[in-house]
């Protein structure tokens, strides 16, 4: 049997992702409601804790192939931050492109990253 399907899914993961999806932290509810959810982002279709690979990402668009993540408190520590930095390099051999923001950012400067993610995209489309 295949591990992995179409984008790198992993079913094995899906309810866990489940999980997260219902357990959000508000900055990922403001970003996904704000921004990402229902085609707000300049009409492209994002997904929230979306499984790929050996990782559940924050949020991931298909098309773009990008990743948004999410960094909350926990990203102050050492060791999760060397996680950080192997998942990203892990992602980025599967061929996507990685986007992080702090809660911080996402609570106090919704506007400074709607554009920080605007300008990524239309970098992306211009390379096509």
């Amino acid at each position: 049997m295949k591990e992995y399907n179409y984008y790198h899914y992993n079913n094995r993961l899906k309810q866990y992702a489940k999980n997260l999806r219902n357990d959000s932290t508000s900055a990922e509810i403001k970003i996904w409601s704000e921004l990402l959810r229902a085609k707000q982002m300049m009409g492209f279709r994002f997904l929230r804790q979306r499984p790929i690979g050996k990782y559940i990402v924050d949020f991931f668009c298909k098309e773009l192939k990008l990743i948004i993540e999410i960094d909350g408190v926990t990203h102050h520590y050492e060791d999760v931050c060397e996680k950080d930095i192997a998942r990203e390099k892990y992602l980025k051999l599967l061929g996507y492109s990685i986007l992080r923001f702090s809660d911080d950012e996402i609570i106090n400067d919704i506007d400074l990253v709607y554009e920080l993610i605007k300008e990524f995209i239309l970098k992306i489309k211009k390379k096509e």
